[in-house]
């Protein structure tokens, strides 16, 4: 679920400095879409460049990566503090400032990370950079993506002689891209040569008609998992591609002075200042190649799938709610629960306080709020209960601070009911995933507004599964719905289900990807959705909450009401998109059977 964003500028840096009065026009829209994103990604931040037509002896490439959730604007501190340190007296002349200072270019690549894999440290941080003697084999490398076949990629790599220094995915990718850029450039080569001899009009030729999408085909077929990939050439080149399934989303707006891409749609509209319909979402399969000449190219990278399945998880909680169509959506999964809420406080609206977990769940609300009002024609009596007191989302916090930050994020708002279990409260969140901030923060300090009944409600469905596609939830245990069918299953005596997943799981472990079936859907077929969430609010409740605490939880059907353009929901329901995700849940589950926690 990290954040992308690749500018380039079509134009010489001296039409910005005439028109907009800077030649800065680049990099101060990278800052805007950056941290507009900052939701994406806390753990670090990276912004690259490329200088276009450097003599040689002189650096076209500069990036910078830093760490830790204030990582964007430590990055562009210290570019201006750079600038402001430098020899030159006239900031104005753009030819001098592009030959002095390292971030005057003209394409530029800005990344968010949010990793998948548990691994941090400066070596992870976006963009990858992979150098070489010719430009035109020189790449940059950002992306928002997760793969479910590292192994496989590994020993692709390895029987062609490689020798890949890690195996984590991103520089796996990076090596297979190279590697195959490295022969589409030798093959132009070999071309070009037999009609030119001399060496540098050769390298003029190939930078000229290199064929990105023919490199970028070779490496993705070997693929399985969701990404949208970014990529600078060194000669000027880039390029932005996207997963068959169209499991990760990109955006596009492109004009007569600019091209730009993010991995969301309103963050472009306010960084540019333009209108919705301008903006356009990459396609499913689909590449987006800008030449150095600045013309732009669409490719099919690989054929979309006939069933296209984009992250519904995207749309409930990650995306920023300022976009239209998920503003729409997330009021129409609060209104959905607008039942099942009743049934909760047996239909008690006199009595009851409705209210939101800060800050995701806020346009949810006001469509739960909208759906209560029209099946009873009676307004709710809404407050702000609670009020989040730390800026992080713990989420997607690393899992070391996570449980420290859990209980410390959030208080009351005093006086928001009536004491004395008067009133119901209803408070709805997005997501519960790992329930961690319910247990230890959130059910123990609305406990002392003493009311009657405390309703938590989900946005989402039940989180059963693992993502494997961009959100770092690897571990089976870590769900507390996993843990809840777990206890019931041992309760009602059915513990030989426990042990029959893991025997098959066990018979698939060396089967191919393709032939791998999910069997941990067995683990909660025995019981109810209702069932599921009692039990997960008996789990949940602390001993020190002395009312009635009851979950109510979306459907799936709900889900895809709300959001029929993003079906992909294999985190609630099991039914994975690529053979990968199979592979690994079955490994998931025997981790956890055999009490190995592993990523």
């Amino acid at each position: 679920m990290c954040g992308i964003a690749m500018i380039r500028l079509l134009k010489p840096l001296d039409y910005y400095q005439e028109k907009y009065g800077t030649w800065q026009y680049g990099l101060q829209k990278m800052y805007l879409l950056m941290e507009k994103q900052h939701n994406r990604g806390q753990e670090g931040a990276g912004l690259a460049t490329v200088k276009l037509d450097m003599p040689p002896g002189e650096e076209y490439i500069w990036r910078e990566r830093m760490e830790g959730k204030n990582a964007i604007q430590d990055i562009f501190a210290k570019i201006n503090k750079d600038m402001a340190q430098s020899a030159l007296s006239d900031f104005t002349n753009p030819m001098d400032c592009k030959a002095d200072n390292p971030f005057a270019g003209e394409l530029y690549l800005g990344h968010l990370r949010y990793s998948t894999t548990g691994k941090s440290g400066l070596s992870y941080i976006h963009p990858f950079l992979r150098r070489h003697n010719w430009k035109a084999r020189t790449m940059l490398l950002a992306g928002n993506f997760n793969l479910t076949n590292v192994d496989e990629i590994f020993d692709h790599l390895t029987s062609q002689g490689q020798h890949p220094r890690e195996k984590a995915d991103t520089f796996l990718m990076l090596e297979s891209l190279g590697n195959k850029l490295d022969r589409e450039v030798q093959h132009e080569y070999d071309l070009i040569k037999q009609r030119y001899t001399n060496d540098v009009v050769i390298t003029k030729k190939i930078e000229d008609q290199l064929d990105i999408a023919s490199f970028i085909r070779k490496s993705e077929r070997h693929w399985d998992g969701g990404y949208v990939i970014c990529g600078m050439l060194g000669h000027g080149d880039s390029f932005v591609f996207r997963d068959p399934k169209g499991i990760r989303t990109a955006f596009y707006y492109a004009d007569d002075e600019v091209v730009v891409t993010a991995s969301e749609r309103p963050v472009i509209q306010t960084a540019m200042n333009v209108k919705e319909e301008d903006i356009h979402e990459l396609k499913p399969g689909q590449a987006m190649i800008i030449k150095k000449n600045g013309k732009i190219q669409f490719e099919t990278i690989r054929e979309a799938d006939a069933n296209i399945t984009p992250c519904s998880f995207e749309r409930i909680y990650f995306s920023r709610g300022s976009d239209l169509d998920i503003y729409k959506e997330r009021k129409k999964l609060g209104e959905s629960l607008s039942a099942p809420i009743l049934k909760a406080i047996d239909n008690d609206m006199e009595n009851t306080v409705f209210s939101f977990i800060p800050n995701t769940a806020e346009v949810a609300f006001f469509g739960m709020k909208d759906g209560i009002k029209t099946s009873t024609g009676k307004p709710i009596r809404a407050e702000k209960v609670l009020i989040k007191d730390i800026k992080l989302r713990t989420f997607i916090s690393n899992n070391n601070e996570r449980n420290d930050l859990a209980t410390h994020v959030y208080d009351i708002t005093y006086g928001s009911i009536r004491r004395g279990k008067v009133d119901n409260l209803v408070a709805i969140d997005d997501s519960i995933v790992r329930g961690t901030t319910l247990k230890q923060s959130i059910l123990t300090i609305l406990n002392r507004l003493e009311p009657k009944k405390i309703v938590i409600v989900s946005s989402s469905p039940q989180v059963r599964f693992p993502d494997y596609y961009g959100i770092d939830m690897a571990r089976m245990n870590e769900f507390c719905a996993f843990r809840a069918a777990i206890e019931l299953l041992k309760e009602s005596g059915r513990q030989s289900i426990i042990d029959d997943v893991y025997r098959k799981a066990k018979e698939q472990e060396h089967l191919p990807k393709e032939q791998v079936v999910n069997y941990v859907t067995e683990i909660y077929k025995p019981f109810t959705q209702d069932e599921v969430s009692k039990k997960i609010a008996e789990m949940l409740t602390p001993a020190d909450v002395d009312c009635p605490v009851e979950l109510v939880y979306q459907t799936l059907e709900g889900l895809h009401l709300a959001c029929p353009n993003h079906s992909g929901d294999w985190y609630f329901s099991g039914n994975y998109p690529t053979p990968g995700g199979n592979r690994l849940v079955n490994q998931a589950y025997i981790n956890y059977y055999e009490g190995r926690d592993q990523n």
